[in-house]
């Protein structure tokens, strides 16, 4: 059983939309999924089929006012309008709607990995709860701490998934795989520096002490998990997937010229998926 991960990092998942349009191109299809953040938004646009969705959602979208700005943080307090591009633009009456029935008819299994705000733990929501025009979870999974105000489901609220299960390679062989595809945003040499966390963590702190805790321990999860899969790497177990490079990319870029370059870049990493699924003969 084969599976992939895709890690997300806000306007860096344009490597992942690489991968998966290259998937798509060469109709290379995997028994499992887990999204994390803005992996999880690539991922529904993969299982629906439809290729260049993603593209343009970091390439075109992604620079309106109305997707994200700090306009849009004085006005809501959230700097990107998860609503705006999870309903507004993706519902079936949107501009660019997910094909739910495609989607909906994959046998792909999918999980959306979530950040629970009061008890600082991952959370996984499979995708028979992702219901037509209702795509709530994957806004709670790209909902960037500090950045936006927690996205509630039902009563709790949620954060990135990132925080709490940044490579959640332990979820896909509990669901049953033996090998893994992983995306990463970041080259895979390049270890998360927990200096950058302890800002946010302070900001969090007060309203959501145990969210806190785990965005301080972050760097540490990432770090180790980063190792594991290096190993399994080594063992023939996963293929990771990442840039050689990302120059001076942030998490929120909004740069055409290095958003399509990171593009390229995955596109091209994807053709490692040849040998490591033995399709060269296919």
């Amino acid at each position: 059983m084969i599976g992939i991960i895709d890690v997300g990092g806000g306007t860096r998942g344009i490597f992942g939309a690489g991968v998966f349009d290259y998937c798509m191109d060469n109709n290379i299809e995997f028994d499992y999924i887990a999204g994390v953040s803005a992996g999880s938004a690539n991922a529904c646009s993969f299982l629906s089929g439809q290729r260049g969705r993603n593209l343009r959602f970091y390439d075109n979208y992604a620079f309106r006012k109305e997707y994200m700005s700090f306009s849009q943080f004085i006005k809501t307090g959230s700097y990107i309008n998860l609503d705006y591009i999870y309903s507004t633009l993706s519902n079936s009456d949107g501009e660019d709607p997910i094909d739910y029935d495609a989607f909906s008819r994959n046998a792909t299994a999918l999980d959306v990995v979530v950040t629970n705000a009061l008890t600082g733990k991952a959370e996984y929501i499979p995708k028979e709860s992702i219901q037509r025009d209702n795509f709530d979870c994957i806004k709670a999974s790209c909902c960037v701490p500090v950045v936006c105000r927690p996205y509630r489901l039902g009563s709790n609220p949620y954060y990135d998934g990132g925080i709490s299960d940044p490579i959640p390679y332990k979820r896909a062989f509990e669901k049953g795989c033996d090998r893994l595809v992983v995306i990463l945003t970041r080259p895979k040499d390049m270890f998360r520096d927990p200096k950058k966390d302890e800002k946010i963590a302070k900001l969090l702190s007060r309203k959501y002490p145990r969210a806190a805790v785990a965005v301080r321990r972050r760097a540490e999860l990432y770090n180790h998990q980063l190792k594991n899969i290096l190993l399994l790497e080594k063992e023939g177990k996963a293929l990771i997937l990442a840039p050689d490079d990302i120059g001076a990319m942030k998490t929120l870029t909004k740069d055409h010229k290095v958003l399509r370059e990171m593009y390229k870049k995955g596109y091209k990493a994807a053709s490692k998926l040849n040998s490591f699924l033995c399709l060269e003969n296919v």
